[in-house]
């Protein structure tokens, strides 16, 4: 079975011999698709060691990167949506039990608070499932004008519906590949 960006391709090939065109919904629907395969593929089968492991004195973990994405686009998302996070509306926050406020996304996070976020993969995953869920359930009633609605004025020229998704997007990807060279590193150590 192939993981990752090849399994994508032929799901791709075949859409498109179904359908002439996608929307914007479609294709936000296939780009958060692709960062949940990525997502599992980093937490299939990885140890309680690996997923807290450090590979260096202040890195990311994977547990600290798949907690963090999955809070930045639940906060995101319900925010844009008009709904409770996943974390809080769930339970979630209580099944963590961080030592930060239920608010608490990792941006900004020294290197103790990201020590200090520890779970096993099966909670992260749940956690991400949920949050993969209310995504699309919300990008899947989007129109192509939905898109140009402003979401956030205090940056200049101010933040669009379409620009937050695509920035969620981007930060998640730009994350689960960090998740995926550190699993990449703890598993295939450099020979000696």
């Amino acid at each position: 079975m192939k993981e990752g960006a090849d399994a994508a391709e032929p799901r791709m090939a075949e859409r498109g011999s179904r359908e002439r065109t996608m929307n914007s919904a479609q294709v936000l629907r296939d780009a958060f698709e692709r960062i949940e395969q990525e997502v599992h593929a980093v937490l299939a089968d990885v140890s309680s060691e690996e997923l807290v492991a450090r590979i260096g004195p202040d890195a990311n973990s994977i547990c600290w990167l798949v907690w963090h994405l999955t809070r930045i686009q639940d906060d995101h998302v319900a925010d844009v949506a008009g709904a409770e996070q996943v974390y809080t509306a769930a339970g979630f926050s209580t099944r963590f039990a961080l030592p930060f406020d239920d608010d608490a996304t990792g941006y900004g996070h020294s290197s103790a608070e990201v020590a200090a976020v520890r779970a096993e993969a099966e909670l992260l995953g749940e956690y991400y499932d949920a949050v993969h869920a209310a995504t699309l359930k919300f990008v899947d009633g989007l129109s192509d004008a939905d898109l140009d609605r402003v979401v956030d004025t205090r940056w200049d020229p101010p933040v669009t519906l379409g620009a937050r998704l695509v920035s969620v997007i981007a930060d998640d990807l730009q994350h689960v590949g960090q998740a995926a060279y550190a699993r990449g590193i703890l598993t295939n150590p450099a020979p000696a």
